[in-house]
């Protein structure tokens, strides 16, 4: 029920972390991939390394931020593989780690067009061509700070991220009758480039890992197992979900 035989996947901050891992995923599952990430040379690699492996990929560099890069991105697939069934719309930024006094307008603009508005833009032009092929699952990384937990320093992070939550639950019930799905997955702490942003010393990582019930950092490729579920059949029935993939922090005490 993960099989995407004959689906075609857009994947964004494919180049590393969560987004690689799902990249490799999604393909070795059957799905063509359309990835994206900022950095030209490690996108390539990932869909290099996919294409190596009989699979389908083609890399288009771009910023998240930018209208017309997620317009790219859809006439891609649609161009190279006829059409869009699934959107991972996983890229994101923590953005600078301070007290709230301490961030710029600038910075925390950034973080919103990175993270929130990024997820308007994308789903503006991903509904209108899972539309035309009758249905389809986007899934926005969310995750659980500011949703269950709060996390100091990390407020436009927070905000930016819960305002996705937001969105999904909209969307869900606007295109739900034409078929499309659309969730949000909450990750908690993971061995990614983004993670250990914010978990930079050994301290800082043992006190992040012991916040979840396992007493340790997720793998990339736990979390693209969870975003394979919410884009596969396998869920067929889910819908407007902030899923919580975070090791039980949310519910851990001890």
């Amino acid at each position: 029920m993960t099989r995407l035989d004959n689906k075609v996947a857009i994947i964004t901050g494919a180049s590393s972390g969560i987004g690689r891992a799902a990249a490799l995923l999604f393909a070795r599952q059957g799905a063509s991939v359309v990835l994206s990430a900022r950095g030209r040379d490690r996108l390539e690699a990932v869909a290099e390394e996919i294409r190596a492996a009989g699979g389908a990929a083609l890399a288009v560099p771009g910023d998240v931020s930018e209208e017309a890069h997620h317009a790219a991105l859809v006439d891609a697939a649609q161009a190279e593989f006829g059409g869009l069934d699934i959107a991972f719309n996983n890229a994101g930024t923590t953005g600078p780690v301070g007290a709230l006094p301490e961030l710029s307008m600038a910075a925390w603009q950034s973080v919103l067009d990175i993270n929130l508005t990024s997820g308007f833009l994308a789903a503006k032009y991903q509904l209108p061509a899972m539309e035309a092929r009758g249905g389809g699952s986007i899934v926005f990384t969310s995750t659980f700070v500011g949703y269950t937990a709060g996390f100091p320093g990390l407020a436009a992070y927070a905000a930016s991220k819960s305002g996705l939550v937001g969105l999904v639950q909209v969307l869900a019930c606007e295109y739900g009758p034409k078929g499309i799905r659309v969730n949000a997955l909450l990750p908690g702490a993971t061995d990614a480039p983004m993670g250990r942003h914010v978990a930079n010393t050994p301290e800082v990582l043992q006190f992040v890992a012991g916040l979840n019930a396992f007493k340790r950092i997720a793998e990339p490729e736990e979390i693209a197992q969870a975003a394979l579920f919410l884009c596969s059949p396998a869920s067929s029935f889910t819908t407007g979900t902030a899923m919580l993939v975070d090791g039980g922090v949310s519910i851990n005490r001890a």
